[in-house]
């Protein structure tokens, strides 16, 4: 009798093997495609070959990998673009819109390159990958407290040029420095300012993008209906965002950080639970978050549950500790745990930088660390999980396979619960306590090691749903979660299976995030496996 070949060893060979033909059978295509593109360049076709990248160039591998941070999405079978184009120019984006259409491929947009699922850069059909990373200029109008930023800027891009006009102002955004802020400021953006300002997408006034025809929209073209649904809603579903007006906020001149670890031998269950009862209810000045992940005990071989507690204080020291002596006395906080710093060198704090580097690091496109195997996962707490509940994490914590996994805590509470669910496709505000960032990493390549720990993730996720929202469950579409819905790899999607994980993501602000695709992309030409679908399509 033959050995049962496993499922999981041969799905990536038939996908190798269907790709092999896609190649084989677009290549004509592909060529037309080429050709489409240098008569549609308009102006700028004398330099459109020196941003297209094919298969046969020298360079086409280290482009596509550089952007890339999930290892799951960077194997030999992982789909491969047909071309990438890295435009200088906004008519060279046009330019493959139409060509796009014409020759029957697929595109997707990548500013980043930190998308979850890889949607930004892989796809189940010939592709193309536009590949923002050459359009990010920034441009800082410190009198009217605003700023132009193109969608290839990064988050340590942003940052660092706004301090360099002024240590007055910030922008409350992420805490990865090489986060390209297209999808993440489309998709809600969110970071240590979130309390005092809401998250990135509140704070966006402007935004130029190019729709399924090629035309070049602002706000005023675009309509508010569509501004709306590109601030939160994805705008890889709408069309291509080449640049954000962002509203910046003022930031004192003095912050307060600090980090303080605490182990199984220091109680963290009672430090955790009593955290989910204060820290949406803080000054909105105080954010603290919590991480938490197994360790090394200090008894030989022993592992060890450990609270990470980091915070940034939009103030000094002295009222930073009268504050938690008053809201938090049971992190015993002092004087010695705490930083005062400028809020720009918090940004650098936050991203894990050594202490006295140069700002100029957060220029920096390479990761601090180095791309592994990921999986993650989000949920939304409403009401404090019980310590027998969180006592139920620390065990799964103690399961092989959790050396380098996390369950992060992201308070809510301040400016987030004035803000109005509808106000922005981002529905999650009022009622909610904290997010939870669930991750897990691993170094060794395989598909044994990838199912040991995305099984492990899904078991704990499994395990939290009676602690978590219901009905829906709800998700944070930053964190891009496969696992909750897809839509059909065939390109059209029914409401009805699109909904499944559209109103995780969106609640009922999916209805109209709906509405708008079917009036700007009735054809649904912008797509990927959990893009908002046109009724239409």
């Amino acid at each position: 009798m033959k050995p049962d070949v496993s499922s999981s060893v041969l799905i990536p060979f038939v996908i190798s093997l269907l790709f092999s033909f896609l190649w084989a059978t677009s290549a004509h295509t592909h060529e037309e495609f080429l050709q489409c593109l240098t008569i549609h360049a308009g102006n700028s076709t004398s330099s459109i070959s020196q941003v297209i990248y094919t298969p046969v160039n020298s360079s086409y591998s280290s482009v596509l990998e550089f952007s890339i941070r999930n290892l799951r999405f960077s194997t030999p079978a992982t789909p491969k673009p047909l071309v990438i184009i890295t435009p200088l120019h906004v008519s060279q984006i046009q330019a493959s819109i139409k060509c796009s259409q014409k020759h029957g491929m697929q595109i997707r947009v990548r500013s980043g390159g930190h998308d979850y699922e890889g949607l930004s850069y892989v796809a189940y059909a010939p592709f193309v990958i536009i590949d923002l990373i050459n359009l990010r200029s920034i441009n800082v109008d410190v009198e009217n407290g605003t700023a132009w930023v193109e969608t290839g800027a990064t988050l340590g891009e942003v940052y660092y040029t706004i301090a360099e006009k002024s240590r007055n102002f910030g922008f409350p955004a992420g805490l990865c420095p090489t986060v390209g802020v297209g999808g993440h400021f489309s998709g809600g953006g969110y970071g240590t300012l979130l309390r005092k300002y809401g998250i990135a997408a509140d704070n966006i006034v402007d935004a130029q993008m190019i729709d399924v025809k090629g035309r070049i929209l602002d706000r005023e073209s675009m309509g508010e209906d569509l501004f709306w649904a590109i601030r939160g809603g994805g705008g890889a579903s709408f069309g291509v965002i080449v640049a954000w007006k962002i509203k910046l906020v003022h930031v004192p001149s003095t912050v307060t950080v600090f980090t303080v670890n605490r182990n199984l031998e220091q109680n963290p269950t009672k430090l955790v639970h009593r955290w989910q009862y204060v820290a949406n209810k803080l000054d909105e000045d105080l954010f603290i978050s919590v991480e938490l992940s197994a360790a090394n005990s200090s008894q030989e071989g022993g592992r060890t549950i450990q609270a990470l507690f980091y915070c940034l204080y939009l103030g000094g020291i002295d009222n930073l500790l009268s504050l938690m002596q008053e809201s938090f006395p049971e992190l015993g906080l002092v004087r010695e745990d705490c930083s005062e710093m400028s809020w720009i060198e918090s940004t650098l704090y936050f991203a894990g930088f050594p202490s006295g580097e140069p700002l100029d690091v957060l220029l920096s496109r390479t990761p601090l660390t180095r791309p592994d195997f990921f999986k993650a996962k989000s949920d939304y707490v409403t009401e404090p999980i019980p310590e027998v509940g969180l006592e139920g994490i620390w065990e799964r914590f103690y399961q092989k396979g959790t050396e380098e996994a996390s369950l992060v805590l992201i308070p809510y509470g301040g400016r987030m619960s004035e803000i109005p669910e509808s106000a922005i496709p981002f529905p999650h505000r009022v009622g909610n306590i904290y997010k939870i960032l669930y991750y897990v990493s691993w170094e060794e390549e395989g598909i044994a090691e990838s199912e040991r720990h995305i099984s492990w993730i899904r078991r704990l996720y499994s395990y939290m749903a009676a602690y978590v929202s219901k009905s829906p469950r709800a998700a944070y579409i930053n964190y891009r979660d496969l696992d909750i819905g897809t839509n059909s790899k065939k390109g059209n999607t029914s409401y009805r299976r699109a909904s499944t994980w559209g109103t995780k993501y969106f609640k009922s602000n999916f209805n109209k995030l709906v509405h708008v695709k079917t009036m700007v992309d009735p054809t649904n030409f912008f797509k990927n496996e959990q893009s908002i679908p046109a009724l239409s399509s």
